[in-house]
């Protein structure tokens, strides 16, 4: 039997043919998501407004300013206005109060098959980050969209445009204009524990909208690999299916502390046992910090060391046993090319913990921050060294496309695995 970790496929119907589409994959680059606690005092102008649902003390300073709401029920943290959600909430009142903060997604999508373009359709789930209209869902929803439409529970459908997004997180930010939506309020993803009760709200099978479901956190930062991509993320067994993606997780206090995004899943035989309920979700403080990145500046910034590698196995490269990342290229004036990392050496290890292959490095660099120093044992000529890199910080373009049309990473110098950007 094999296990595998896999985005949430979202349903897709393509023209003239009955198959299915498979989720879109993402690339990894050797990034680190944006992660820790939503940093407000960089968000001047995203002021907050209370829900009705949740009365407290407000002030409004700019009707003209993109608006999202943030609960908090301890201290108040910098300088933000903060609405009372220390009410402990019901299954049927979370629902009540956020259904209305949900959307479905169903994009028009092209995508290659047998070496021709194909349009069909792809549906998800998102929901709404300020009044304004900005919406959150999964980047592989709208992946290869030629047009995205969003529909509220009150059965209004609404054109919406893909404002841009961050393919290595998973996360994309869409604009709806002319609506006047309601904001979900923002968690923070920090204080939950493993056993808290969540609940999810999504459209799966992009046929069943606005279909609740419950369970508890079964583990946070869950370290999942997909398709060489390293997250930390948070793991439920809320009934998480197709069409889930992009869908907001909620705990007991009705705040947003994930977004829904993949699933544990057995392929095998037709005996093989099947997995049941193991989903995962990007913590809301992740989503938070880059949507909010996106929407102010166009850009999201990102950890990094300045490499491309792929995976070396066994006797791959020579006979001897050496397994780990191989360098397959070094960013001019990168962290890794000050610290003296060359191509064609082999990282068998980081911080004294071995590695195995080039998502090892990756998960390493992911949940590390700007600054943090990372000991590489390095391979090279058959000889073993060391060096230590000094972890960097850049900006990663988040547009669809530039001023002229055109694919902004085409020039973009991430860290790409496996020596490509496939």
């Amino acid at each position: 039997m094999y296990n595998t970790t896999q985005y949430i496929p979202s349903p897709k119907k393509t023209r003239g043919s009955a198959a299915k589409l498979v989720a879109l994959s993402l690339c990894c680059s050797l990034v680190g998501g944006a992660t820790g606690a939503l940093g407000m005092a960089a968000y001047d102008h995203l002021y907050l407004k209370a829900a009705e649902t949740n009365p407290g003390t407000v002030t409004e300073d700019d009707e003209s300013a993109s608006k999202m709401y943030v609960g908090e029920r301890e201290d108040k943290k910098l300088d933000v206005v903060t609405i009372d959600s220390s009410k402990v909430m019901t299954a049927a009142e979370i629902y009540a109060a956020n259904v209305n903060s949900t959307v479905g997604i169903n994009a028009t999508v092209r995508t290659n098959s047998r070496g021709r373009q194909v349009e069909g359709t792809a549906s998800g789930s998102g929901f709404v980050f300020t009044s304004d209209g900005y919406i959150v869902t999964n980047y592989h929803v709208v992946e290869g969209s030629t047009s995205i439409k969003v529909s509220t529970y009150d059965n209004n459908t609404y054109e919406a445009k893909l404002v841009g997004y961050d393919e290595s997180n998973d996360i994309a930010v869409l604009k709806v204009d002319g609506a006047k939506l309601t904001p979900v309020i923002l968690g923070d993803s920090d204080k939950m524990n493993v056993g808290d009760n969540v609940v999810a709200i999504g459209n799966p099978l992009g046929e069943l909208t606005f279909t609740l479901t419950a369970g508890m956190v079964s583990a946070l930062n869950r370290q999942v690999t997909i398709d060489d991509l390293s997250m930390n993320l948070i793991q439920t067994d809320c009934a998480i299916n197709s069409g889930n993606s992009g869908g907001a997780l909620f705990n007991s206090y009705g705040e947003v502390i994930g977004m829904t995004n993949a699933k544990y899943s057995s392929s095998g035989n037709n005996s093989s046992a099947s997995i049941d309920n193991i989903g995962f979700a990007i913590p809301s403080n992740t989503v938070s910090s880059i949507v909010s990145s996106i929407i102010e500046k166009g850009y999201v910034e990102k950890v990094y060391i300045g490499v491309s590698v792929s995976t070396l196995e066994n006797g791959q490269r020579d006979s001897s046993n050496v397994r780990g990342a191989q360098v397959v290229s070094v960013v001019e004036d990168s962290p890794a090319e000050k610290a003296g990392v060359e191509k064609g050496d082999i990282i068998t290890a980081v911080n004294g913990e071995k590695i195995t292959s080039s998502s090892g490095l990756t998960s390493w660099v992911t949940k590390s921050k700007a600054g943090d120093v990372l000991t590489l044992s390095i391979v090279r000529d058959g000889e073993d060294i060391e060096l230590k890199v000094t972890l960097g910080v850049r900006q990663q373009t988040a547009l669809p496309e530039d001023n002229n049309g055109n694919d902004p990473d085409q020039n973009d110098d991430r860290d790409w695995p496996n020596g490509s950007r496939e």
